[in-house]
């Protein structure tokens, strides 16, 4: 077992949900921690709340990192990395949680939707696999973990960009996993159901069936990407049917099955960096 304050954790979209749980528990767990998020005053928030979970081991001033930018911009990618090869060396975990999502029915099907859910949910995991995986291969050790969807799986009603990024996610990942290993870099896929955040709380809770507390939904998520669990799916009662069942369900039956699903209105997600904060 390492002591504390000798692992070195990255988690991106750290600003606020589970991506801010995720780092709070790190700390607390005995990690260094580089937080990345586009919210500048969230993101300081998140790093605060990290520094307090990590006094409980007597972490050093740059035990915890706070960086401040987009994953989309692979400019702002590199200066992060770099600023965390120069205060560490490198890193032992990346977590790639950075998402955005909204709610578009098809029939006002938006092109600009899925550029936006796209650019953040999948390109901005591509361009960190991009920046850590050469020193983890050389290295010859490390984990990368991806934060997909249990929505994945199958096309679920007015969330084709954001399921189709989270599918785009699985598939990377599994494919980075196969070209990575012998090599010693481990490859974990998380796929988490409904857990509370600023996206699901323009939900109503009766649409979303187990429903998960922020804090819970990290302890899941890390207790598996520390075990080195090629997927984390979770809570069980989604995670079984949808990983396992749904996906072998013939389409004429699940599209009727699906068709009598009516999501209550959902209240519009006003996504801050849209509007450049």
């Amino acid at each position: 077992m390492s002591e504390p304050g000798e692992r070195r954790a990255l988690v991106t979209g750290a600003s606020s949900g589970l991506g801010r749980a995720m780092a709070v528990e790190l700390g607390r767990r005995g990690w260094k921690v580089a937080l990345t998020g586009r919210r500048r005053e969230k993101l300081a928030s998140a790093a605060a709340a990290v520094r307090a979970a990590q006094s409980c081991w007597g972490a050093a001033a740059g035990d915890c990192l706070e960086l401040h930018g987009s994953v989309t911009e692979p400019e702002t990618v590199t200066r992060h990395y770099a600023a965390i090869k120069t205060a560490w060396g490198g890193l032992d975990l990346a977590v790639l949680n950075a998402g955005v999502g909204d709610s578009v029915d098809a029939k006002r099907f938006s092109a600009e939707n899925y550029r936006w859910t796209f650019e953040t949910n999948v390109l901005g995991a591509a361009h960190w696999l991009e920046a850590v995986i050469p020193d983890m291969t050389a290295a010859g050790r490390g984990t990368i973990a991806g934060i997909a969807s249990l929505s994945a799986y199958r096309g679920l009603p007015a969330s084709g960009a954001y399921s189709a990024s989270k599918a785009a996610m699985v598939t990377m990942l599994e494919s980075v996993r196969v070209d990575l290993a012998g090599t010693g870099v481990k490859v974990v896929t998380v796929c988490p159901g409904f857990i509370k955040s600023e996206i699901t709380d323009r939900n109503e809770p009766a649409d979303m069936a187990f429903l998960l507390e922020t804090e819970d939904g990290a302890r899941r998520a890390l207790d598996g990407i520390e075990r080195g669990d090629r997927l984390v799916a979770f809570p069980w009662q989604l995670s079984w049917f949808t990983v396992y069942v749904a996906p072998n369900i013939p389409s004429f039956l699940y599209d009727w099955i699906v068709s009598k699903m009516k999501p209550r209105k959902k209240r519009p997600y006003i996504d801050e960096s849209r509007k450049g904060a």
